[in-house]
């Protein structure tokens, strides 16, 4: 199982900014109640336009078992977004998660 299942830690972070095209309402996937706009030709996913951001598709617990309700949908920013990147680790870190490849520290 891919740690991205469990995790969750970028979609609980990071604001989540992609084009107006990638909307359903411009011929794109992502669902455009789930979006909200930021400026002009940019939108963000909802949930993570305020703090602390927590995108609106995600469910479940965060480092425990997450999913994402439009994972086939889901904006470039995510489809982009490496497991195991500086990026990953950050959000990892602000939620207490080690880094991939590291144990979790002993209690």
């Amino acid at each position: 199982m891919s740690e991205c299942l469990r995790c969750g830690a970028c979609c609980a972070w990071f604001r989540v900014d992609f084009s107006v095209y990638e909307t359903q309402g411009c011929g794109g996937h992502v669902p455009d109640s789930l979006t909200v706009e930021v400026a002009g030709a940019t939108m963000r996913m909802r949930g993570t336009d305020h703090w602390p951001p927590r995108c609106v598709a995600l469910t479940g617990t965060v480092g425990q078992q997450v999913a994402c309700g439009i994972y086939e949908w889901r904006p470039s920013p995510c489809r982009e977004f490496a497991e195991g990147s500086d990026a990953c680790a950050r959000a990892r870190a602000r939620h207490g998660l080690p880094p991939l490849g590291e144990a979790a520290p002993a209690a």
